[in-house]
């Protein structure tokens, strides 16, 4: 995978996804999402972590891994079956002693890179798993952000009836049960479900939009309101 050229802003936000190369699965049972997770975790740090040695052989749960100053905040987040969404900032004034360029990059670079190394081993495949560089789209209004947040949460509703968004919603009920059942995004970080993913994200540079988690259910819900009859 090519290092992308352009910096990004400092401070700034960004929605920041990608899909498998020739639209493939890249999520092929729930190992391959924990996988996934677990490196958004352990690549958001200055330190250079080999999964293999510090995790595995070390036989330490990676949750518990002392990753020391993270170098972006994560926002929220979804993983599909062939492509993932992050939204994400990098810190201001993020020191970089020890990665060179700008640290979203250098974060999605070491992820992208590591995920594929995995997935390539397991499933005894060779090539590139993603379809070319990550893509990025630069978050700078209130109503974009606001949206960003309803958008990446709801995505899973695809997996349960693909067209929703022009058709609207035929169960409501069956849409929320899905919802919180979905384990896959950070949709339950926001309900303020305990679990080892929380680590993920970083509620504090993004809770400005939602100060309760009353506050995030009700515009998750306000995108599925709409109900059509049989």
């Amino acid at each position: 995978m090519s290092i992308r050229k352009t910096d990004f802003v400092e401070g700034e936000y960004y929605h920041i996804y990608n899909r498998g190369n020739s639209k493939q699965k890249i999520f092929l049972d729930g190992k391959d999402r924990e996988r996934f997770l677990k490196l958004l975790y352990l690549c958001n740090s200055k330190q250079r972590i080999d999964f293999y040695n510090d995790i595995t052989r070390s036989k330490i749960c990676v949750w518990d891994f002392e990753r020391g100053e993270s170098i972006v905040d994560i926002g929220a987040w979804a993983l599909m079956p062939n492509h993932f969404h992050l939204y994400i900032t990098q810190m201001k004034n993020a020191r970089r002693s020890s990665f060179s360029g700008n640290a979203i990059t250098y974060f999605m670079h070491r992820v992208l890179t590591a995920y594929s190394k995995y997935f390539n081993a397991k499933y005894q495949r060779t090539g590139s798993l993603f379809e070319g560089k990550f893509k990025s789209v630069h978050i700078n209004k209130d109503n974009q952000a606001k949206y960003l947040f309803s958008y990446i949460h709801l995505n899973p509703l695809k997996l349960i009836d693909y067209s929703w968004k022009e058709k609207g919603i035929k169960n409501k009920k069956k849409a929320i049960d899905f919802l919180n059942s979905y384990k896959w995004t950070s949709y339950s970080d926001y309900l303020e479900n305990f679990r080892l993913e929380n680590k993920i994200i970083n509620k504090i540079n993004f809770l400005n939009y939602f100060e309760t988690k009353d506050d995030f259910q009700k515009e998750i819900f306000d995108w599925i309101k709409i109900e059509v009859k049989d």
